[in-house]
């Protein structure tokens, strides 16, 4: 028996667009919604395009009225932390109440699963640099308690007999689709491998380390990077698990151990062959020493098994994509 179709909401991001390829190799029926105000139509390889916002309750009504929809994958959001200190409400707007609308369609019209898009923001900066989803949820920032605070709609909207869900909270998510299909095409981005790889290729006229003193090995700031080939296996892990009548539950997406500011700069080198004009900065208020994922729940709840664990791998994919923008190639896609 076909199953029934999945709405995915900012299916046409960097991190959706690589679960949607995905979702479509498995042939699953797929619709997209997304307002394309940072991502592209030609990151949608797979199932149908709506193009329009996530808090419209009418357009809504539409999609689940025509379509047999039993699990939302819940991506569209504002991802930009500073913006989200100095403009709160776009992100309590969008990230928040637009995800209230959402969810109250899903729940009128027999969602049975959701599989959310959170962060690792919603811990804030943890003590001893590691948090596990046991850790305290203390976020510092309007871009991590918009996103815990619809975590705590699924949680209560599943006790109250709404859909099951798995809320994933993302680390830093790095590299692209390894044949080079789709990418990273984000107007503007704050990502590191992205910026480093944009310097690399002459985008940006260098890149800046933000603070040399932390108490790390080499003085930076370390960071657990997942490859986002590997971030969209888990979401098709959790839609199996939800579908199998798994339980709703919050996962850590990560690998588990971190890599320097130094040693991801390093590695874009060595994927380039040439050096990167490197500025070393002062610290930046609110970045932790270190922030690494305590991830050992996401592999036994959902039996995922990552492939890209290599930071090598993750920037050498990131780079390839970046080369293709550089160049114009017209395979690839990126903002006016």
């Amino acid at each position: 028996m076909q199953n029934r179709k999945i709405l995915v909401t900012g299916g046409a991001g960097y991190i959706g667009s690589h679960v949607v390829r995905q979702l479509g190799e498995a042939g699953e029926r797929v619709i997209t919604l997304d307002n394309l105000s940072t991502g592209f139509a030609a990151a949608v390889t797979s199932g149908e395009l709506v193009v329009g916002d996530t808090g419209d309750a009418a357009l809504l009504e539409k999609i689940f009225t025509e379509h047999d929809i039993d699990t939302v994958m819940h991506f569209a959001a504002h991802t930009i932390v500073p913006e989200s200190v100095a403009d709160p409400l776009k992100y309590y707007g969008n990230n928040t109440a637009s995800s209230r609308t959402l969810l109250a369609a899903a729940a009128q019209h027999g969602v049975n699963n959701i599989v959310f898009s959170s962060t690792a923001a919603v811990y804030g900066i943890p003590a001893g640099g590691k948090a596990s989803e046991t850790s305290p949820t203390q976020p510092i920032n309007p871009y991590g308690t918009s996103k815990l605070m619809t975590e705590w709609m699924l949680r209560d909207l599943a006790a109250a007999g709404g859909p099951r869900y798995v809320a994933l909270r993302y680390f830093n998510v790095a590299g692209c689709e390894p044949s080079g299909t789709i990418g990273q095409s984000t107007p503007q981005a704050t990502l590191l491998v992205k910026v480093a790889c944009e310097a690399a290729t002459g985008r940006r006229p260098g890149v800046s380390i933000f603070g040399t003193d932390y108490p790390t090995p080499d003085g930076t700031g370390l960071r657990d990077y997942i490859h986002v080939e590997d971030l969209a296996t888990a979401h098709l892990d959790a839609l199996d698990y939800l579908r199998g009548g798994g339980e709703s539950r919050t996962l850590n997406c990560g690998y588990g151990h971190g890599y320097s500011v130094r040693d991801v700069l390093a590695a874009v080198e060595r994927a380039n062959g040439k050096p990167l004009n490197i500025k070393e900065e002062p610290r930046r208020a609110g970045d932790p020493p270190e922030l690494i994922a305590v991830a050992e729940r996401v592999r036994k709840v959902l039996g995922w098994t990552p492939r890209f664990d290599d930071l090598d791998t993750i920037v050498t994919t990131a780079l390839a994509w970046e080369k293709k923008i550089a160049a114009q190639d017209p395979t690839a896609y990126w903002a006016a």
